[in-house]
């Protein structure tokens, strides 16, 4: 693909809500992204859930630009691997979350490289999912400030993060940061918020453009969350799960609240781009209320996380940028985690270089500038990926699926009309075997193409005592000990 185009560069006016609009190409903005982790679509009250409470979230979701249709892969790490390398997830090698396959290639040019390049100050906060091993963590991938987890999440002292947070996890947490492990303090998705808004501040202070990635493990399981968050689903006769679970998501919603009122208050909000949205399709266990089973919300879409079918993949992509977006805008056009890449790249008037990864995504700036612009149809490929060794090739179609503005082609064989049946309840292979063929053929390319960049298969299992954080904790710990650390006060 021509990197030019991948960009998306345009110097054309457009109209926006009746509004005279530049071009966004080169502007600066700050962008603070916030994903959270195994949150679907359902999981917020402005998509239509009656149990849980987001208010903040809801007020933002109504001033915000909405990417209606917007597309991530099914699983953690992937959707990641996709964000920072604006390719597939299988063509930078990450083909599940843990075993080492979570591990981003070390030839990506990273997104936070390129915002670097731009002189963009960049900081992580919380989850980062693609590797433990020196080379492969945000401080060697193009981040200036981290404050992370190890493995897909706290307590996942068997794929890699600090054993002692088996101990007390999502509270008082191990972390890293920067290059020394330290003891938080505090429910660790207030603590991610408040680093985040801290080191904001500073960068605030300097006039620094930054970019801010709030990578939150919350709501992912084990569900626990605060007593006070749990106590109104307690009392109302829902199942312990659920009061964690749904407890968990009005804490972030809190948090969110906390941000928008920071970014506000520091007269930020004019030059930020804020972003909210999530990583794959909800993981939830039944629902009760007082014994009884409820239904869980999830939009309306068939399936949930790990699933080839809408509800792995489709989420919520909310876009406000006071004065510049338009407030209230739904943008229907088929969209992906893959464009945030080539987004973010051409806001901040980055030059990538030349022998970098190819970029799959496009730019999304031509919607963002006129929510009404052309956007050809295009194909989005997805694979759940997670087999076991030796295994790949059997599976080289399921979980799977192929999706365009109109259809979703799900394991080889069954064909979705999303334009009319969003909540796939129709099978309609045997009347399009047209577009069955079409769909076969480009799927066979695509995973043709993903095969030989599938670097981390066939590696050996690593046992806890031998993952990097739990060799880096014990060295730190008998040669200096483990500090306690807590962001500024804002």
């Amino acid at each position: 693909m021509n990197l030019k185009l991948a960009l998306g560069l345009t110097s054309c006016c457009l109209a926006l809500t009746g509004a005279e609009a530049k071009s966004l190409e080169g502007s600066r903005p700050n962008i603070v992204f916030v994903i959270t982790d195994d949150q679907g679509m359902g999981d917020l009250s402005c998509m239509g859930n009656e149990i849980v409470q987001t208010p903040h979230i809801d007020k933002f979701y109504e001033a915000s630009t909405r990417f209606t249709d917007f597309q991530v892969s099914p699983t953690c790490a992937p959707t990641r691997a996709a964000i920072m390398s604006g390719r597939p997830p299988f063509k930078v090698g990450v083909t599940h979350t843990i075993l080492q396959r979570e591990r981003m290639a070390l030839d990506v040019v990273t997104m936070p490289q390129a915002l670097q390049s731009a002189g963009y100050a960049t900081g992580l906060f919380g989850k980062w999912h693609l590797g433990d091993e020196e080379a492969y963590l945000p401080q060697s991938r193009g981040f200036d400030e981290v404050l992370m987890h190890g493995a897909g999440g706290i307590g996942q002292a068997q794929y890699g993060d600090f054993p002692a947070n088996s101990e007390n996890t999502y509270f008082d947490n191990v972390l890293l940061h920067n290059d020394t492990v330290v003891k938080t303090k505090g429910f660790c998705t207030d603590v991610f918020f408040q680093a985040g808004l801290a080191w904001i501040k500073q960068q605030e202070a300097a006039g620094t453009p930054y970019f801010a990635y709030i990578s939150l493990n919350a709501p992912h399981g084990p569900f626990i969350a605060p007593a006070s968050y749990k106590k109104r689903f307690l009392d109302e006769g829902y199942d312990k799960n659920t009061a964690a679970r749904y407890g968990m998501i009005e804490n972030i919603d809190d948090n969110f609240g906390l941000l928008m009122e920071k970014l506000a208050e520091w007269d930020a909000l004019e030059n930020t781009l804020v972003i909210f949205q999530t990583d794959n399709g909800m993981s939830m266990k039944p629902i009760t209320k007082n014994g009884k089973s409820v239904d869980r919300f999830n939009a309306g879409m068939k399936g949930a996380k790990n699933s080839p079918h809408e509800g792995g993949t489709h989420v919520p992509a909310f876009w406000y940028w006071q004065g510049v977006l338009g407030e209230g805008v739904d943008i229907d056009d088929l969209t992906a985690h893959l464009d945030l890449y080539p987004t973010f790249a051409a806001l901040a008037g980055a030059t990538l270089p030349a022998d970098m990864q190819e970029l799959d995504g496009r730019s999304l700036l031509p919607l963002l500038e006129n929510p009404e612009a052309a956007w050809p149809n295009r194909e989005l490929f997805v694979h759940c990926g997670r087999w076991n060794p030796g295994q790949r090739d059997k599976l080289k179609y399921r979980p799977s699926a192929v999706r365009t503005e109109r259809w979703r082609f799900v394991n080889n064989q069954e064909l979705y009309d999303i334009s009319v049946d969003p909540k796939q309840t129709t099978d309609v292979a045997a009347s399009h075997p047209e577009v069955i063929a079409e769909l076969r053929k480009s799927y066979e390319a695509w995973w043709n193409s993903a095969v030989p960049l599938m670097v981390n298969e066939g590696l050996p299992k690593v046992e806890p005592e031998d993952q990097p954080f739990a060799i880096r904790y014990d060295e730190q710990l008998k040669e200096q000990g483990i500090p306690e650390w807590a962001p500024e006060e804002l």
